[in-house]
């Protein structure tokens, strides 16, 4: 064994603390108009740069294990832990939004002049973390009719362009599910077998509202209706040219054959090979979600201390943040996959050579 030699380092280099704790600059103290609560203010926007540029690196190397034409099953698992930090980061980031509401309205006032036109819409690494996801300058919710990247330096607006040119986890994850086997064989038909069960399990629920004493006959009339509308967005959303004419409009965005995949990983998620698959979509919608919360909870910060206030940066505030909590989730359509599932009781029979490839099966 090679002798290595390591040398010692000590705790405050490694973490460059006299960097980090030397980065509060407090304009209040350099133009000699003190305002405590600055410093407050300051380190948890740090704080935040930080966690940013920690979710960036767990997104990198998450689409670089997806990237491959051929996904090795271990990865999926690597893909699922580091998806549950960027969950957990969220939690933090959310949770410290109870810490700059100790920041009363007074207290922001005492320096919020000395800020302007400095504002979060400037955060270059949040900005990568939207793209990286897969936010499109077409979905994006402006201010001021102004574009993002117009903040920005000339070396950082290149940087975003290529990113959003590039493939994001959205492109990666939909190539992934797309290149999902078992939806069709020669004898078996997921989407046939799956649209037989809708067709059987309406039957049954419109069957044991007339044989109910407790539901009389309008409730009758209008529970069917929902039945049949219920069926009619089920078979529409499995009609392929149906739903490419809804892609090009804009009404949704993944692919169809990623969505059908999508669709059978959640239906059949306790057979063992798709166990990886849907703990990576759930994550995937978890992240997509904590996101919507974040800019929901930072929004109502942001009226609790502004008000209507306009924003530093020029931006309409509160409203404006209202709107980015819905425009800007990126992954909705597999939220929206919850709308297509059936209960298990009604699930189509897997024949017996489509269970052994989703299974792990064993032979002496």
């Amino acid at each position: 064994m090679d002798n290595k030699t390591f040398s010692s380092i000590h705790y405050s280099n490694y973490l460059q603390l006299e960097k980090i704790t030397n980065a509060q600059k407090l304009r209040s103290e350099e133009l000699d108009q003190p305002a405590h609560d600055e410093m407050l203010f300051i380190i948890i926007h740090q704080v935040y740069e930080l966690w940013f540029k920690q979710i960036i690196h767990e997104l990198k190397s998450i689409m670089d294990l997806l990237r491959p034409e051929i996904v090795d099953e271990k990865d999926i698992g690597k893909c699922v832990h580091r998806f549950s930090r960027i969950t957990e980061i969220q939690n933090v980031m959310i949770a410290q939004i109870k810490v700059i509401e100790t920041l009363t309205p007074l207290d922001f006032l005492d320096f919020r002049n000395l800020l302007v036109p400095a504002s979060g819409f400037q955060s270059y690494q949040f900005r990568v973390c939207e793209i990286a996801m897969g936010l499109k300058m077409e979905m994006r919710t402006t201010y001021n009719q102004k574009i993002y990247s117009n903040e920005f330096t000339e070396e950082q607006k290149k940087e975003l362009h290529d990113l959003e040119n590039g493939n994001s986890l959205f492109d990666i994850v939909e190539k992934w599910l797309e290149r999902m086997p078992f939806i069709s064989s020669d004898d078996f038909s997921f989407k046939q077998e799956y649209l037989h069960s809708v067709d059987n399990m309406a039957q049954s629920q419109k069957d044991a509202m007339k044989n109910s004493k407790y539901v009389t006959p309008e409730q009758t009339e209008l529970r069917t209706k929902m039945i049949d509308q219920n069926k009619q967005y089920i078979y529409d959303s499995l009609n392929e040219n149906l739903h490419n004419k809804q892609v090009k409009e804009g009404n949704t965005r993944i692919s169809y054959k990623a969505n059908v995949a999508a669709l059978m990983i959640n239906l059949y998620r306790e057979q063992p090979i798709l166990r990886g698959p849907y703990n990576l979509i759930n994550k995937i919608v978890e992240m997509d979600e904590q996101f919507s919360m974040f800019r929901y909870r930072h929004s109502q910060m942001v009226m609790r201390i502004l008000g209507k206030k306009m924003g530093t940066g020029g931006s309409s505030g509160h409203e404006y943040l209202m709107k980015t909590v819905l425009n800007h989730q990126i992954f909705r359509d597999l939220h929206n996959i919850s709308t297509l599932l059936i209960p298990r009781s009604e699930l189509p029979e897997l024949p017996k050579n489509v269970l052994d490839k989703l299974g792990f099966k064993y032979e002496s």
